[in-house]
């Protein structure tokens, strides 16, 4: 696996393991599930436009500049 999948396996497995957890305890969610949704679109949302800003004031810092695309070839 590359780092990204492995990286969302183990954020679902631990979130997955929490909400185990918190149903042996007997534990009630924090907040209903519309909520929890709601919340978790917003880090996504905050993560986009933020990933975003940052590539563009990156571009235009250094306008003409892209890097290049990789090589199909390997490298030996």
């Amino acid at each position: 696996m590359t780092r990204t999948p492995a990286r969302f396996a183990l954020s679902l497995g631990a979130g997955l393991l929490a909400g185990l957890l918190y149903w042996l305890m007997g534990v009630p969610t924090p907040a209903p599930p519309w909520k929890a949704l709601c919340g978790l679109l917003g880090i996504l949302a905050g993560e986009y436009v933020t990933t975003a800003a940052l590539g563009s004031m990156r571009s235009r810092a250094h306008p003409g500049q892209t890097p290049e695309p990789p090589s199909s070839t390997p490298e030996r």
